[in-house]
């Protein structure tokens, strides 16, 4: 399974940027869907989670302004990041457990990495 994140560049404090992230290849089922981060000096972080139910949850430093979503029918993950803040400079990731067949045991997929940086 392959994923290709897209949507980084550089925005100024205060705004907004969509990030998506679409998996390919040969897979039965996709579970949670995530995002990480790193940023400069910084251990990868998870920033949001969308499961296979479309349940979410974020890291404390980002609720109230990223939402994730997800489209099944494309097999793509978002991530809408509203009111960025210079901290929330880093590259992102994202994260997928699938299964390749109904019988075959979870596995985990990343995408390559796309860069956020947010100029004060």
């Amino acid at each position: 399974v392959q994923l290709q994140a897209s949507g980084g560049g550089l925005v100024q404090a205060g705004g907004s940027l969509r990030l998506s992230c679409a998996a390919s290849g040969s897979f039965d089922s996709i579970n949670d869907m995530s995002w990480y981060r790193q940023g400069p000096g910084n251990e990868r972080e998870l920033v949001a989670t969308i499961t296979g139910a479309s349940v979410t949850n974020y890291a404390d430093s980002v609720k109230g302004r990223f939402t994730i979503s997800r489209d099944y029918a494309k097999n793509t993950v978002y991530l809408h990041m509203n009111s960025l803040k210079p901290g929330d400079t880093a590259v992102y990731y994202c994260h997928i457990v699938y299964r390749a067949t109904s019988y075959s045991d979870a596995a985990a997929s990343w995408g390559q990495g796309t860069l956020v940086t947010v100029s004060s």
